[in-house]
């Protein structure tokens, strides 16, 4: 396995497997790696015959208050679970090789971005395609997997590759959890052993509003009464119910749903989705 630091370093093993005819699979993470991450790295080694992993907190997807300065720096443990993964290569840039001076970026999130996230998050998926893009200049893949759980991200970058008429085939993970059904997330360091089994009520409440929707009974009263569950031990951002491939609202058309939700836990943010078919 290669250890990127630099640009240079990883077009040079990007062009060696390049001349020999090799595919190129791409993962991006901040680090802090779990179960969920690795899952994408075999799932990578699948479809391609070369897998990269970056390794960069992007600044510009983080908002004022949040958690940039002190997200989670795990990379030497990230490496040795990478290793036993048999990936490839690991580019594990600083700012200035992403972002170098002078640069400029003028890309913008597409419609996708719009509500959910973007609405306590503004910016943060312009920050996304900004990083997301730049990455891809650089490794230049052929496949880039992205994991669901970020759901509106993965979105917005499938948005950004078919506008832009990139060359990538972006293909999703699915959600890794816990044996408790809670979401594995690299934000989940910062919750105690007792908040841990606090937060595993999100995936219980959004599995039962997904029987709910399946049911055919009235939505509206359903969302309202899992937003009091939740309520009870978390602060809300959004919890919806939407359809999968538009973020919109569901009509007769919809195939696939989503219920998406954001809550707090403390000063803690947690995600989670379910995606299913209509039925």
């Amino acid at each position: 396995m290669q250890v990127c630091v630099n640009n240079q370093q990883l077009a040079e093993a990007v062009s060696m497997w390049r001349a020999q005819g090799k595919t190129i699979a791409f993962v991006p993470t901040m680090g802090g790696l779990h179960a969920g991450h690795l899952s994408l790295t075999h799932q990578a080694k699948k479809n391609a015959d070369k897998v990269v992993v970056s390794i960069f907190v992007n600044p510009t997807q983080f908002g004022e208050n949040e958690d940039f300065d002190n997200y989670p720096n795990t990379l030497e443990q990230d490496l040795i679970q990478l290793k036993a993964c048999q990936v490839d290569a690991v580019f594990t840039p600083d700012k200035g090789q992403v972002y170098p001076d002078g640069f400029e970026s003028h890309l913008k999130a597409g419609s996708l971005s719009q509500g959910l996230c973007s609405d306590s998050r503004p910016g943060h998926f312009d920050g996304v395609v900004q990083v997301v893009h730049r990455l891809f200049e650089i490794i230049k893949p052929d496949v880039a997997i992205f994991g669901q759980k970020d759901y509106q991200q993965l979105l917005v970058i499938r948005q950004m590759v078919r506008e832009m008429s990139l060359p990538i085939e972006i293909l999703s993970g699915d959600i890794v959890r816990e044996d408790s059904g809670l979401a594995m997330s690299t934000r989940n360091q910062y919750l105690s052993t007792e908040e841990q089994e606090i937060a595993t009520k999100i995936y219980q409440v959004l599995t039962q509003l997904k029987q709910v929707v399946l049911s055919g009974e009235a939505l509206a009263p359903a969302i309202a009464h899992s937003k009091a569950v939740l309520s009870q031990d978390f602060k809300i951002e959004y919890l919806s119910v939407l359809d999968a491939n538009t973020l919109k609202s569901i009509t007769d058309n919809t195939a696939q749903i989503a219920i998406l939700c954001a809550v707090f836990l403390g000063s803690t943010r947690l995600i989670d989705n379910i995606v299913f078919d209509k039925g």
